[in-house]
């Protein structure tokens, strides 16, 4: 197969999910063409039967904004004709699947009939999605798609109960390489940041308030006043300031470590002894499976899709959205008892292989050869 995809590439769960497939399906033989912006965080350079295509947006005095949209539909109709795509595979309804019904259309002019797999991750349903202004496009290029998939049974009842759906939705899950895990050992940070053997708790996100990554600072300063631990910031966004300031409100600075962002957040997380992620919604919570991959168990939240990764009572523990002393009390449980605490890790393994590739994948490429077989 020839497969395009369009993605976001950054360092959300989308972009790295969309990568991570498209190296899968190169590796199985397949030519995989990545159509965006940038060269996605995750993709290399080198990968035998990859190519990326960038979407160039130059400035037109006769817009205030760049039409994205626009010029994302024409580099879709050129990269389909010069490569002879046979699918186009993209993730995030905004602006994408509606950039890709519209290629179609074009495309349909010259003969050409390409099939569409639309596949939401969350913030464009749960967030963006729900903006009245954009409700008619999001629902128009949902159920013009020839395939669309959520990455949760979550995900896909808030796409059913906001938006005029009326073509079905499959749930396939988020995924993650665990041979990207595969003899990672502890490493510097973990000597850096954890000298006198202290846990290492630790948090990935972009930063936003839905992230809540104040809650992880109440979090860690309730358990930083019962016993020695550092904590561990990865990743950056626009609620860093308001962070740092809460670090020096409760006096917790010395032990919190701003780390930045990480193309290769595995080196990084195989270090941790505990992930929190309290966040106001996860259509999925990427970050989550990662740090289970990586043996960490996760406090979370009980919001969104973070039920169907995070198993409570055996891979971390689940509390109510903002309820600090309940995400304390579940954080000094497993970091006070050593056996306790290794006990979750290995299960948190156990957990992770449930959404491994070898689980998810053949969801795809089934999905694939139907549509290409209808």
């Amino acid at each position: 197969m020839k497969i395009g995809i369009v993605c976001y590439p950054t360092f959300g769960g989308s972009g790295v999910v969309a990568t991570e497939l498209g190296l899968e399906m190169a590796a199985l033989g397949h030519q995989v063409h990545f159509i965006s912006y940038s060269r996605p965080v995750r993709l290399d350079a080198n990968v035998a039967n990859v190519h990326y295509h960038e979407v160039v947006v130059t400035d037109y005095p006769l817009f205030d904004y760049s039409p994205y949209e626009l010029v994302l539909t024409s580099k879709l109709v050129s990269v389909v004709k010069q490569e002879g795509l046979d699918i186009l595979h993209v993730h995030y309804a905004i602006p994408h699947a509606s950039a890709a019904y519209m290629a179609k259309q074009i495309l349909r002019e010259d003969g050409i009939d390409l099939p569409i797999v639309c596949t939401l991750h969350g913030t464009d349903i749960t967030l963006v999605g729900r903006d009245a202004s954009y409700e008619p496009v999001i629902t128009f290029a949902i159920n013009k798609s020839d395939g669309v998939t959520a990455v949760s049974e979550s995900l896909r009842k808030d796409t059913l109960e906001h938006f005029k759906v009326k073509r079905s939705i499959d749930v396939i899950p988020n995924f993650i390489n665990l041979k990207r895990y595969e003899g990672l050992k502890r490493n510097e940070i973990r000597e850096r940041y954890s000298k006198n053997g202290q846990p290492l708790i630790l948090h990935v996100s972009n930063f936003r308030k839905v992230k809540r990554v104040q809650d992880v600072v109440k979090v860690f300063a309730g358990v930083r006043k019962r016993m020695n631990a550092s904590l561990l910031l990865v990743g950056d966004g626009p609620e860093r300031y308001n962070i740092e300031q809460m670090c020096r409100d409760l006096d917790v600075c010395d032990d919190i470590h701003f780390l930045g962002k990480n193309s290769k957040v595995e080196q990084i997380l195989v270090n941790g002894d505990l992930f929190i992620l309290p966040s106001e919604t996860e259509s999925f919570g990427l970050a989550a499976l990662e740090a289970m991959a990586a043996g960490m168990p996760v406090i979370s939240s009980n919001s969104g899709g973070l039920p169907e990764v995070n198993e409570h009572g055996f891979s971390g523990y689940l509390s109510d959205v903002g309820d600090i002393d309940d995400m304390i009390h579940h954080t000094l449980q497993l970091l006070s008892d050593p056996s306790e605490l290794q006990r979750f890790k290995q299960q948190a393994r156990v957990q992770a292989k449930k959404f491994s590739l070898p689980e998810i994948l053949p969801k795809y490429i089934k999905l694939y050869e139907d549509l290409l077989s209808a």
